[in-house]
């Protein structure tokens, strides 16, 4: 692999060559890839480490839709990790699959009206319900189906609640396992982008809730990811400290961490370049801010990551 250009992007991104995985994990010993093609063997596709607790490999053995993780060998032992840029997971405590990115945008050129011309329309996909299974959880193709119905009532944004992949089927969404994957009880990454392009056609915008004041707290393989941690905290994504409590859990991502901060970056352009979403409305910014809630302690790094420009771009 030396001499070799190498991606740099994070998570699994499929080349001509094969695909490129990237991991961060500053506290581990080891790290492999380990998968269906190389069956989970963690001898096989060793990762080499690079600077700030960066890991990296290439491997040509792997495709679109094989399905892998991280082999992590650390102090504490060995940890095998769902990759946390998974865009694609079988389930939430499930393996990360190698997403295909690519989709036909179809010439899209949809422009947000202006905001004083809004008319928005909140919506949760899991109880927009198909007529003939009321109890099924709803899918995006079953809100597409009645895009008609909101344009007549003058609807021209809908803002969909969290879609990121959620423990169990049915959530209100504001549970989020892995955030740059869309959950597979809705239909998936493929219909979530055919669902945009659908409303975009019918002159209707889609806002995304997005929930980065806390993750999870269930299903999270985030925590204590490279086997690293203080006090009995989250590790190396979250607070260790006081900062970490919310009223759902003591997982606040570590806003001061470049690396988390980046990683939250990294999503809200996942949302607005690849699925095209118009908007995006932040879940409890009051918790993004301060802790332990409105009125508490500020959090200078929530303050600088909710006024940041895009990084690095």
């Amino acid at each position: 692999m030396s001499g070799e250009r190498k991606i740099k992007s994070m998570g699994a991104t499929p080349h001509a060559r094969g695909v490129a995985f990237r991991v961060w994990a500053p506290n581990a010993q080891r790290v492999s890839v380990i998968g269906s093609f190389n069956d989970w063997d963690g001898d096989n596709h060793p990762m080499q480490a690079e600077e700030n607790g960066h890991w990296y490999t290439d491997v040509a053995e792997a495709h679109i839709g094989d399905q892998y993780r991280y082999l992590l060998t650390t102090a504490k032992g060995e940890f095998k990790r769902i990759d946390p840029y998974a865009r694609e997971v079988t389930s939430s405590v499930g393996n990360a699959i190698v997403h295909d990115p690519s989709f036909d945008w179809e010439g899209d050129d949809f422009h947000l009206a202006r905001r004083n011309e809004l008319v928005i329309y909140e919506l949760h996909v899991g109880t927009f319900n198909d007529e003939e299974d009321d109890n099924l959880p709803g899918k995006f193709a079953s809100v597409s189906a009645r895009l008609g119905h909101l344009k007549k009532l003058g609807v021209n944004a809908i803002q969909i609640m969290p879609v990121a992949q959620f423990a169990g089927e049915r959530s209100w969404g504001y549970n989020p396992a892995h955030i740059f994957s869309v959950e597979l009880a809705y239909g998936g990454s493929l219909a979530f982008k055919k669902f945009v392009k659908r409303a975009h056609r019918y002159g209707i915008a889609v806002i995304l809730d997005v929930v980065y004041n806390h993750f999870g707290p269930g299903d999270l393989d985030l925590w204590q990811f490279d086997g690293w941690s203080e006090n009995d905290r989250g590790g190396i994504y979250f607070y260790n400290d006081d900062r970490a409590h919310t009223p759902w859990g003591d997982t606040r991502p570590d806003y001061g961490r470049n690396e988390v901060r980046q990683y939250i970056f990294d999503n809200v352009f996942m949302w607005l370049d690849e699925y095209r979403v118009d908007g995006l409305r932040f879940d409890g910014t009051a918790y993004l801010h301060s802790f332990p809630g409105p009125g508490g302690k500020d959090l200078p790094a929530g303050w600088r990551l909710m006024m940041d420009q895009r990084p690095g771009r």
